[in-house]
């Protein structure tokens, strides 16, 4: 178990990375231990509405980064050497009828959930991350083969990273907390 002030320091360190080492490959053994630490992501009703697809072929990376940089964005995307593609998946059928009555996509909030557990974990394995939304959904559907009727959220690129460790601008903790009321 890790304490609460190394917690602290992963949060504090953990950055979004857009300078990777292209030539140095992201291990697989490093992977499955990312994979395995989101697959314990919590998640309404334990739904677990995700399907992740694990990209660490150099062929394959360089497609789906053409895939994330066709719009002009994430042409750092192209040196990451590994991708955890994220497809949500339908949420059972608890999850369902309380987003309905909650008026709530929990799909969207467990995908987001999920992902903080990847990054955090690749951070703790040595690796830089990213987490992309904008990209060609439909090329990288095409590519990967995912059905039509699933989509595509979010990509989370990876790689060993060659940008230093940057001091993290935040709002002070007084404007974005308060206790017991608004």
């Amino acid at each position: 178990m890790i304490s609460p002030s190394e917690f602290l320091e992963l949060a504090t360190t953990r950055q979004s990375t857009r300078a990777y080492d292209e030539k140095k490959r992201v291990e697989r053994e490093k992977l499955l231990r990312i994979v395995e630490s989101a697959r314990m992501a919590p998640s309404a009703c334990n739904a677990q509405p995700w399907h992740m697809i694990v990209v660490d072929d150099e062929n394959m990376c360089k497609r789906v980064a053409n895939a994330l940089a066709s719009n002009g964005m994430n042409k750092f995307a192209l040196d990451a050497t590994a991708h955890i593609i994220i497809v949500e998946e339908r949420p059972n059928f608890t999850s369902w009828i309380g987003g309905i009555v909650k008026n709530k996509h929990f799909p969207h909030i467990d995908c987001g959930i999920l992902c903080s557990y990847i990054t955090m974990a690749a951070t703790c394995e040595g690796l830089g991350n990213c987490i992309l939304g904008w990209f060609d959904e439909k090329k990288l559907r095409k590519l990967l083969d995912v059905p039509r009727n699933h989509r595509i959220l979010l990509d989370i690129a990876l790689g060993y990273t060659t940008a230093p460790l940057r001091e993290k601008i935040r709002k002070p903790i007084e404007e974005i907390v308060t206790y017991n009321k608004y």
